[in-house]
C-alpha cells in the first residue's frame, strides 16, 4: 500500500521550479553514489535497485543485499513487493474491460457483487468503477472492521465476508465524485469486483491479461518456483527483518510482487515505447482525472497520480509495504521511465530518488537527523490550535488531545508532533517539522519543514 504517513504534504516538492535551467540527466556513477549515500551512510535500506528507460534504452543500477546479512547483491531480478503500485495494475484491468465492453466508468459496484451485499449508497448516486479508480467513491481509507490478529501482516485474514460485512454497514459520511480520499479499501473493492465479473481470481486476472501479454515473468502474488533464491527480504524502519503482507480481499490495493526488470516491461508499454494490446488501456488511464485537492498541482487519473505541469509533468505511483518501498513513474516531455525498488519500510524510501531521476531539479530527500523531545507544559498547546491553509484544497489542522498535540493534513491520517524548540515541532513517523510564528498570543501562520522545503501556511480558523 501506499505508506499511510508517506505523502503527508504529498511532498510540496513533487512541484519542482517550473523556471529553474534543466540539469542533465543523472549518470550510473552518479546513480551509484546516491544508492550508496542512502544504504551504506544513511542505513535508510539494506538493498534498492533502480531502472531507468531513456533513449538510449534500459539500463539497472543496484546497491546492496536482499537480506540482511545476505552478501548477493540485488540485481533487476529481484522480486520485492510493490504495495500501491499495484493500484495502477488494478485499474488498467478496469481500462482493458472498458475497451473489451465487459464494464464501463459508470458502471455501479453493486451490479458486480452478491445481492446480499448492500453498498453504502443511494440510488440516485451510486459508487461506479470509475470512483473507485479515481478515489472519489467517499469510501474510508480503510474499512473499520479492519482489526489485524498479528499487526506485522495487518491485511491477512480480511476476506470476502468481512468486505461485505463492513460495506453493508458502513454508513458514508459523503457522496461519491464529491470528494477525493486516498483509498486502500476502495481499490481493493474494484480489484474485488472486476475479478467476480471475470469469474477468476485477482491474481489470474493480472497474470493472463497484464503480465503474460507484456512478458512479465516475475509478477504475482503467490510464491513462485523460481523465487525461492531472488525473493528480497523486508525490513523495518531499523533494518530489522519483518513478515511480507498477505491481503485477501483487498489484493488490488497492493498485494503484487515483481521485478525491476519486470517493472520495466510495464513502464516501456505505458509510455507507448513498444507495441502491445494493452496500448489503448494504458492511454485510457490517463484519459479521465480528478484533482487531488491539493490545488492545482496533481491530479488522479485511473490508477497513476499526474503531477506538475508542462514539460515537467510526470506520472507516478509509489507503494509501500511493512518491509518495502517502490516508486514507478514516467516524464512525457523527456521519454524517461524510473522503477525503484527498496527492501526497507522507511518514510524516506525511494520516492524522492524516483522524482530526481526523471527531473534532476527536484532534490533529494536531506538526510534524517536525530530528534529529542523537551518537556513544555501541555497548556501552552492551545496557542498553536487551528486550521492552516498551505493551498487552496489543502490544509493542516493542530488540535490537542489530552495532553498531546496533532496534526492532520487534508484527507490524512493525524500524527502525533512533539516540541523540539520553542515553537518549533516534529514528527517522529515522519521527517517533518513545523515551526509557528505568533502574533500576541496566538500563532498567526506555521511553515512546514519538509523534503528540503519550507511551505508558509497562514492560520485561516482556530
Amino acid at each position: 500500500m501506499r505508506n499511510r504517513f508517506l505523502n503527508w504534504i504529498v511532498l510540496m516538492a513533487l512541484g519542482t521550479n517550473a523556471h529553474a535551467t534543466p540539469l542533465p540527466a543523472p549518470t550510473d556513477a552518479e546513480i551509484q553514489e546516491i544508492l550508496a549515500d542512502r544504504i551504506d551512510k544513511q542505513q535508510q535500506s539494506i538493498g534498492i535497485v533502480v531502472g531507468i528507460i531513456d533513449a538510449n534504452g534500459r539500463r539497472i543500477i543496484a546497491h546492496g543485499h536482499p537480506a540482511k546479512g545476505d552478501p548477493r547483491p540485488v540485481d533487476g531480478q529481484t522480486v520485492f513487493e510493490i504495495g500501491s503500485v499495484t493500484k495502477v495494475f488494478t485499474a488498467l484491468l478496469l481500462a482493458d474491460a472498458m475497451e473489451k465492453g465487459t464494464l464501463s466508468l459508470s458502471t455501479p459496484v453493486a451490479t458486480l457483487l452478491p445481492e446480499s451485499v448492500i453498498m453504502p449508497e443511494n440510488k440516485q448516486t451510486p459508487i461506479t468503477l470509475g470512483d473507485l479508480a479515481t478515489h472519489m467513491s467517499g469510501l474510508p481509507r480503510l474499512p473499520s472492521n479492519l482489526v489485524p490478529a498479528d499487526m506485522s501482516n495487518p491485511y491477512a485474514g480480511y476476506d470476502a465476508a468481512k468486505l461485505y460485512a463492513f460495506l453493508s454497514s458502513h454508513k458514508p459520511q459523503r457522496r461519491p465524485g464529491v470528494e477525493h480520499e486516498y483509498s486502500n479499501l476502495g481499490a481493493g473493492l474494484l480489484g474485488h469486483a472486476i475479478a467476480l465479473k471475470a469469474g477468476v481470481s485477482y491474481e489470474d486476472l493480472v497474470i493472463s491479461r497484464i503480465a503474460v501479454p507484456l512478458g512479465m515473468k516475475d509478477t504475482a502474488i503467490t510464491q513462485q518456483p523460481d523465487w525461492a533464491e531472488r525473493r528480497a527480504t523486508g525490513h523495518d524502519a531499523a533494518m530489522e527483518p519483518v513478515s511480507d503482507w498477505d491481503l485477501d480481499a483487498l489484493q488490488g490495493a497492493g498485494a503484487l510482487r515483481s521485478t525491476v526488470d519486470d517493472l520495466l516491461l510495464f513502464l516501456e508499454a505505458a509510455m507507448g515505447k513498444t507495441a502491445s494490446p494493452l496500448a489503448p488501456a494504458f492511454s485510457a488511464l490517463l484519459s479521465t482525472r480528478q484533482p487531488l485537492g491539493n490545488g492545482d498541482r496533481d491530479q488522479q487519473a485511473l490508477g497513476w497520480v499526474v503531477s506538475g505541469k508542462g514539460d515537467e509533468q510526470f506520472i507516478w505511483h509509489n507503494g509501500g509495504t511493512g518491509g518495502y518501498r517502490s516508486f514507478v513513474g514516467y516524464r512525457p516531455s523527456t521519454g524517461v521511465g524510473v522503477v525503484a525498488l527498496s527492501n526497507a519500510s522507511t518514510e524516506v524510501g525511494v520516492d524522492d530518488i524516483g522524482r530526481h531521476l526523471l527531473n534532476r531539479n527536484a532534490p533529494l530527500a536531506p538526510p534524517i537527523v536525530e530528534r529529542t523531545a523537551i518537556v513544555i507544559d501541555p497548556a501552552r498547546y492551545d496557542v498553536y490550535v487551528g486550521t492552516y491553509r498551505l493551498a487552496p484544497d489543502f490544509e493542516l489542522t493542530i488540535f490537542q488531545d489530552g495532553d498531546s498535540l496533532f496534526a492532520q493534513a487534508t484527507g490524512q491520517d493525524r500524527l502525533e508532533i512533539l516540541p523540539e524548540a520553542e515553537h518549533r515541532f516534529f514528527t517522529k513517523l515522519i521527517d517533518a517539522q513545523i515551526s509557528f510564528t505568533l502574533k500576541g498570543d496566538r500563532a498567526e501562520s506555521l511553515t512546514l519543514h519538509q523534503g528540503g522545503q519550507s511551505s508558509p501556511a497562514p492560520r485561516v480558523s482556530k
